[in-house]
C-alpha cells in the first residue's frame, strides 16, 4: 500500500476536493491519496504575497502530516513552497506545475502555459523559468475568469477551450491549465482540444509514484541533505522538529 499526500496550501476545501478526486481516479490500485487543506491563509494563491504565505502553510502540513506516507504532493500552481518542503522531508517531493511541465516536455517540443488570472502571469512565468524550462515554453496566455470558477471549473469550459486553441494556434504542442482548482478539467475538455492537455495532478500523482516506487535515498550532502540542527522560535513544533538533531 502506498499512500500519498496530497497538500492545498490555501484554504478552499472545495479545491482540496476536487484535487483528491482527480488524484484518486489516476491513482494506481493500492495508493491511498491523504489530502489536506490550510486553516488559515488565502481562500485562492495568485498572488507572490499570498504564495509566501502559502508556503508556511504547505510546509506545515507537510511536517505534520507526511508520517506513514511514501510521497508528497503540493497542489497549487504555483508549486507553493516546493523546494523548502523537498529539502525539509525524508520522503520525495513534487508539485503539480512542476510536473505537468516535465509531461508536456515528454509528449512534444514546445508547450504551452494557461494562467487563470492576467494578476498572476508574472508569477506563473517565474515558476516555468525556475524550472528551467522557459525556452520549452512555446505559448502563454493569461485569462481571468469570475470568482465562482474556482469552485464550478464547468462553467468556465468555454473560455478555457478558447484559450487552449489559441495556444495551439500559437505553435504549442501541448497545453498545462494552470491552477489546481481546475484539476480534472482537461480532460473533459480534451476531445474537442487540437492538442494534448496535461493534467497537473494527475501528472504530479504519476509522478510522485514512481518516485516512491524507485525508493532512491535522500541526499547525504548538498542542498537537498536532511536539514541542520536549528534553534527556532515561536514556530509550529512539527516544523522545529524538523530541525532537531537526528541520532
Amino acid at each position: 500500500m502506498t499512500t500519498l499526500l496530497v497538500i492545498n496550501g490555501n484554504t478552499t476545501q472545495a479545491i482540496t476536493d476536487r484535487v483528491a478526486a482527480t488524484a484518486r481516479a489516476i491513482a494506481s490500485p493500492g495508493t491511498t491519496i491523504k489530502a489536506v487543506t490550510a486553516k488559515t491563509g488565502p481562500r485562492v494563491i495568485s498572488t507572490r504575497a499570498e504564495n509566501l504565505l502559502g508556503a508556511h502553510n504547505v510546509l506545515s502540513l507537510a511536517a505534520r502530516h507526511h508520517a506513514g506516507c511514501a510521497a508528497v504532493v503540493v497542489a497549487v500552481a504555483s508549486d507553493t513552497g516546493l523546494r523548502a518542503v523537498r529539502e525539509a522531508m525524508p520522503i520525495p517531493v513534487t508539485g503539480i506545475t512542476e510536473a505537468a511541465l516535465l509531461t508536456a516536455c515528454a509528449l512534444g517540443d514546445g508547450f504551452g502555459y494557461l494562467a487563470i488570472g492576467r494578476r498572476g502571469a508574472g508569477m506563473y512565468r517565474e515558476v516555468i523559468a525556475g524550472y528551467g524550462l522557459a525556452t520549452r515554453m512555446a505559448a502563454f496566455k493569461a485569462i481571468d475568469l469570475p470568482p465562482d470558477a474556482f469552485l464550478t471549473p464547468s462553467d468556465a469550459a468555454e473560455p478555457i477551450l478558447a484559450a487552449v486553441c489559441e495556444l495551439a494556434e500559437a505553435g504549442a504542442d501541448t497545453v498545462i491549465i494552470g491552477g489546481a482548482a481546475f484539476a480534472g478539467l482537461g480532460r473533459q475538455l480534451q476531445d474537442r482540444s487540437p492538442i494534448p492537455i496535461v493534467d497537473g495532478v494527475s501528472s504530479a500523482v504519476r509522478l510522485a509514484e514512481t518516485l516512491a516506487a524507485l525508493a532512491l535515498p535522500k541526499p547525504r550532502s548538498g542542498g537537498y541533505a536532511a536539514l541542520p540542527p536549528r534553534e527556532l522560535i515561536d514556530v509550529d513544533p512539527a516544523i522545529a522538529a524538523l530541525f532537531k538533531p537526528r541520532e
